[in-house]
C-alpha cells in the first residue's frame, strides 16, 4: 500500500511533486554548505525571523536556523488574526485598547510605532500572496476581546499558517539566505559586550564538543520564541522553551518582565499525546460565542482582555470545583460557524465535539510572554550587533497583558525595522580578527543548567512582584 505522502503527491500537480524533492535535497546539502561567516544569522523560522530575512537587503548573506522544521513555530500555530490600522480616525481607539489591555504598562512610543506601521505590513503581507478573507472586494475585518471595534484581519482560523506559508514560500526563493533545520543554538558568541555570532549543534542532543559548530556574523537576531515548553499546559510547541532567554542569563543581557506571563482562557480541554493545549482562538468570542457555567449560564463579558476573562474562568472553576468551563456557539447559525472556522470545526469533530450544537470544554493554559529580552525602538538588545524580535523580546508593546491579534503585527513590525537599523549590503565587516571560537564546555549540562535557571529566574520575578 502506497504511504499517506505518496497517494497524496500521486494526485498532485507534477510541480508540486517537483517542488517537494527540490526542498528536501535543498536540506540536504544545507549542512554541507554552512560557512564560517554570514553578515546576518536569524535565530527562529517564526513570523518575526521569516519576516526579518525577506526585509533585508538581498545583498547580504543570511543563515536562518531552526530548532526543529521550518513551519514548526507557534506563529504557525496563530489562529485569530493580525491586527491593523483601518483608518487615521481609528488610531487613537486602538492606542487606547491597547494600553488598557496591557494595564497601561506598555511602552506608548512602541504602540504608536507599531499602529502607524501596521498597513505597510499589510501590504507587503498582501504582495507576497496571503490570501486574507474578504467581504466581497474589501478585506474582511473581525473583533476580538479587548477591542472596541473591528479591526483584525483574518485567513478564515488559520492566519498564522497562511502566513508563514507564503513567507517561507518567499525565503526558500531568496538565493541570499540558507535555511538549516534541526540545528540548535546551545550559545551565544559574546565578548567584551558585543556579539560576534552563534555556536550551533548541528546533530541536536550530543553532550560532547562533536556537532558543536561556531558561526559568525556581524549581525545576530533573535527571533526564538516565547517559553511555552516550560510549562505542563501550553498551546505552545513542547521544544518552545526560552532557549534565547536561558543563554542571555550567562552574559547579564538585560531582561525585562519576566513574570509577565499570558494564560489564553479558552483552550480545549482534552488531553493531547502531545501535551500542547489546542487553542480555542478569541475570535470565536468575537464573532457571539459565549462563555458558560455548568449549569448552561453565562457567567462573564466574553469580550473583555484575556487575563480579565481567565480570571473570570479560574474563579467559577474554584467555586464549582471543576476543572473547566463551556463554550458555545449553539445559539449562532451553523453555516456561518463553520465557514468562519473550519479548522476549529474539523479539529472539534476529530475529539467528539460538534462546534455548532455542543458545549465544549475549555480551561486556560499558558499562552504568551509579554516579558523578554530588553530591546531599544530599534530591537538591539544591551549587547552590540545583538538583536531580539518577536515572543523572545520585551519591547513594552503588550505590557502586562497582550492585546488579542497583536503578537503577529508587532512581531513583523519591529523585523522590518531590524533591517532598516542593519541597512545596505555594502558595509565593512567589523569582525576582522582571526575567526575562531572556544568550544571546551559540557553542552549537556550548559542546557540544563540554562534551563533550570531560567525557569527560577520567572518563578523569583513572580513572587517579587
Amino acid at each position: 500500500m502506497k504511504s499517506f505522502w505518496m497517494k497524496t503527491l500521486w494526485k498532485k500537480p507534477a510541480s508540486l511533486l517537483k517542488r517537494c524533492l527540490k526542498w528536501r535535497n535543498k536540506m540536504d546539502d544545507e549542512r554541507q554548505k554552512l560557512k564560517n561567516k554570514y553578515h546576518v544569522i536569524i535565530v527562529g523560522t517564526g513570523a518575526a525571523g521569516l519576516f526579518c530575512a525577506l526585509a533585508l537587503d538581498p545583498k547580504l548573506s543570511i543563515l536562518l536556523v531552526t530548532k526543529k522544521g521550518i513551519k514548526d513555530c507557534n506563529s504557525y500555530l496563530a489562529q485569530g488574526g493580525m491586527c491593523v490600522l483601518r483608518n487615521l480616525d481609528d488610531f487613537n481607539d486602538f492606542m487606547a485598547d491597547t494600553l488598557k489591555a496591557g494595564h497601561y504598562e506598555n511602552r506608548e512610543e512602541s504602540v504608536r510605532t507599531m499602529i502607524l506601521r501596521s498597513r505597510d505590513i499589510l501590504q507587503k503581507l498582501l504582495d507576497y500572496h496571503v490570501d486574507f478573507d474578504r467581504d466581497g472586494q474589501d478585506l474582511s475585518y473581525t473583533r476580538e476581546g479587548g477591542h472596541g471595534k473591528r479591526r483584525i484581519v483574518h485567513c478564515k482560523d488559520e492566519t498564522g499558517k497562511a502566513i508563514v506559508e507564503k513567507l517561507v514560500d518567499q525565503v526558500l526563493e531568496r538565493k541570499n539566505i540558507q535555511v538549516l533545520e534541526n540545528t540548535e543554538m546551545v550559545d551565544l558568541m559574546i565578548k567584551d559586550e558585543a556579539c560576534y555570532g552563534v555556536c550551533l549543534d548541528l546533530h541536536q542532543g550530543g553532550g560532547s564538543n562533536k556537532g558543536i559548530q561556531p558561526v559568525f556574523a556581524d549581525s545576530t537576531i533573535l527571533a526564538t520564541g516565547g517559553i511555552g515548553g516550560l510549562y505542563e499546559n501550553s498551546t505552545n510547541f513542547p521544544h518552545i522553551k526560552g532557549d534565547a532567554l536561558g543563554i542571555l542569563r550567562n552574559y547579564q543581557v538585560k531582561t525585562d518582565h519576566l513574570n509577565y506571563i499570558q494564560f489564553h482562557p479558552t483552550t480545549l480541554f482534552v488531553e493531547e499525546k502531545d501535551g500542547r493545549r489546542r487553542l480555542m482562538t478569541e475570535a470565536l468570542r468575537g464573532e457571539g460565542a459565549y462563555l458558560l457555567d455548568s449549569h448552561g449560564d453565562r457567567f462573564t463579558d466574553e469580550l473583555k482582555p484575556r487575563d480579565i476573562v481567565t480570571g473570570a474562568i479560574r474563579q467559577l472553576m474554584e467555586k464549582e470545583n471543576s476543572n473547566h468551563v463551556y463554550l458555545s456557539m449553539a445559539h449562532l447559525d451553523a453555516n456561518r460557524v463553520k465557514d468562519r472556522f473550519p479548522y476549529i470545526y474539523a479539529m472539534c469533530q476529530e475529539r467528539g465535539y460538534d462546534l455548532t450544537k455542543d458545549p465544549i470544554p475549555i480551561v486556560p493554559a499558558q499562552h504568551y510572554h509579554m516579558g523578554g529580552i530588553d530591546v531599544d525602538q530599534k530591537s538591539r538588545t544591551s549587547i552590540d550587533h545583538l538583536y531580539a524580535v518577536g515572543e523572545c523580546a520585551c519591547n513594552g508593546v503588550h505590557g502586562k497583558n497582550r492585546l488579542a491579534s497583536n503578537s503577529l503585527l508587532e512581531s513583523m513590525v519591529f523585523a522590518q525595522i531590524i533591517a532598516e537599523d542593519i541597512g545596505p549590503g555594502d558595509r565593512e565587516s567589523w569582525i576582522s580578527q582571526d575567526l575562531s571560537w572556544p568550544l571546551e564546555r559540557d553542552w549537556a549540562d550548559f542546557r540544563e543548567k540554562n534551563q533550570r535557571g531560567l525557569k527560577e529566574a520567572i518563578e523569583k520575578n513572580q513572587l517579587e512582584k
